[in-house]
């Protein structure tokens, strides 16, 4: 009995250990080497607050969430994995918060550690929000698009000085961060932004997307016209729950029905139970099994073998 409470608990800290920030302090870059393009910015610096909702704090998992907002200055924090897991591949991490916050430890830091538990570099993109003045209320704003192809050329352009290889080089979104994933990977034939350096020079075409419970795809008369159906969108994981009150489960189906008919290769995983936000915490819900199926999907994509070298 004692070696299998011993082992429960064993799994049950290996289990979560990829739920907390990773420990090593990440390296922080500027997105831009100036002001971002285009910008009409926004009164207010920025700050990290704990999300409340009817004047109680919000939780996942039984755990509050710390967010961001007020971002004019965009960054990415690059957490490495260990050298010995390294497989070259990278994500990077689009919070979601309906283009007003940025959801930093459920969707970002602890996403960073799980990617790092097998192997792949998390690199959060802290993407202008909230929304600025002249955005389309209900629509996505363009600012985050420019951010995001920005993001995807800047780490194609230091994958060997980060250790990534450029062909590797994917995304996974929440919520709101899921639209820019979708824009991203479909919007690559041509910038939202004039180019402003070499490093515009490389790709923004994102090699995978892994997306979580998405909004802004499904419109009134079909998909958004937000996302493209160019040649050649790269592979995508769509995850979603039924019982999704705040983003309906519709947008993933949208958005897989699309992909599906234009010929990417496509997966979606619909639960019947988890709700929305649930990110890589422990929920008690089938839905938190998706990690596993990514990790399983991103191996048949040929995705996670191990970089030459390594």
């Amino acid at each position: 009995m004692k070696r299998i409470a011993a082992s429960l608990a064993l799994m049950l800290c290996l289990c979560s250990a990829w739920a907390q920030p990773p420990a090593v302090k990440p390296l922080v870059v500027d997105l831009w080497p100036g002001k971002p393009p285009d910008d009409a910015g926004i009164a207010g610096d920025e700050k990290v607050f704990e999300l409340k909702v009817g004047g109680k704090t919000y939780e996942v998992g039984g755990k509050p969430t710390q967010w961001v907002t007020n971002v004019t200055k965009p960054t990415l924090t690059i957490y490495r994995p260990a050298k010995d897991k390294d497989t070259g591949v990278a994500m990077l991490i689009c919070p979601g918060g309906g283009y007003h916050n940025l959801g930093w430890d459920v969707e970002g830091e602890e996403v960073a550690a799980w990617l790092n538990s097998k192997g792949m570099t998390g690199i959060i993109l802290k993407y202008r929000c909230p929304r600025r003045a002249g955005d389309v209320k209900g629509e996505p704003p363009i600012g985050p698009l420019k951010d995001a192809q920005r993001a995807v050329s800047l780490v194609r352009a230091k994958a060997q000085e980060w250790g990534i290889d450029p062909q590797k080089i994917g995304m996974v979104g929440f919520s709101a961060g899921v639209h820019l994933v979708g824009a991203t990977a479909t919007n690559f034939e041509k910038r939202a932004y004039e180019p402003v350096d070499a490093i515009d020079k490389h790709s923004c075409r994102p090699d995978f997307g892994v997306m979580l419970y998405s909004g802004y795809f499904k419109v009134q008369d079909g998909l958004s016209p937000t996302i493209r159906l160019p040649a050649n969108i790269p592979p995508l994981f769509i995850v979603h729950a039924s019982d999704d009150k705040i983003s309906d489960a519709e947008h993933s189906v949208a958005m897989y029905l699309a992909m599906k008919r234009a010929g990417v290769p496509t997966e979606l995983h619909v639960y019947a139970t988890g709700g929305h936000g649930f990110g890589v915490r422990k929920v008690g819900h089938p839905c938190e099994g998706w990690t596993e199926r990514c990790v399983e999907w991103l191996g048949k994509q040929g995705l996670l073998q191990p970089a030459a070298g390594k």
